[in-house]
């Protein structure tokens, strides 16, 4: 077993790699370019929402008050008339520097997290293969199957799930490197 206080450079370096290929993958590489894509008439489709003042917040619609209420006529037809939408109302601002602060804090836990399965599963002078191996798949595991269900349930696209596995593929290897590279030789 090692202590996890050992560990705290390769999980703060392995936290900024992320951090680093994340910016890659979404600003340098065309990879994320077809996550979303703009509806007919988006200038209209704001003015007609823009008219509710609809809070901040994640909406269905339809949306059944009830799991009964699922099977009303009425809500059935609802459903297959359509549009079936989920979505999420953000303000209008979309600064940088919080979610980039954000999501660095959350590459910084998911780094510590790795680094705690590891350190109690693998001795000091564990070889780099061995770690790299279970923190890969740890790493890998936190950052991407949590975007499954929304593919499952929220019918978003697979495609994007695709690109977002391949994502977590690319933090899991580093930070699986990250800790073989710098793991304490005894």
């Amino acid at each position: 077993m090692v202590p996890l206080t050992s560990l705290w450079l390769p999980i703060l370096l392995s936290a900024v790699l992320v951090f680093v290929a994340s910016n890659l993958l979404h600003m340098v590489l065309p990879i994320h370019k077809a996550d979303y894509r703009s509806v007919p008439s988006e200038d209209a489709v704001q003015a007609a929402l823009r008219k509710f003042s609809i809070p901040l917040g994640d909406y269905m619609l339809p949306r059944a008050p009830s799991m009964s209420a699922m099977k009303d006529p009425v809500f059935l037809d609802k459903m297959k008339k359509g549009p079936v939408v989920v979505m999420t109302v953000m303000s209008g601002e979309f600064k940088m520097g919080p979610l980039m602060t954000q999501w660095f804090l959350f590459c910084l836990v998911v780094s510590l997290f790795v680094a705690y399965l590891s350190s109690r599963a693998l001795a000091p002078g564990a070889a780099y293969l061995q770690v790299s191996q279970i923190a890969s798949c740890a790493g890998f595991m936190s950052f991407g199957l949590g975007m499954v269900p929304q593919s499952i349930w929220y019918r978003k696209s697979w495609g994007t799930t695709a690109r977002f596995l391949f994502d977590a593929l690319v933090y899991g290897f580093v930070i699986g490197g990250t800790l073989g590279w710098l793991w304490p030789k005894s």
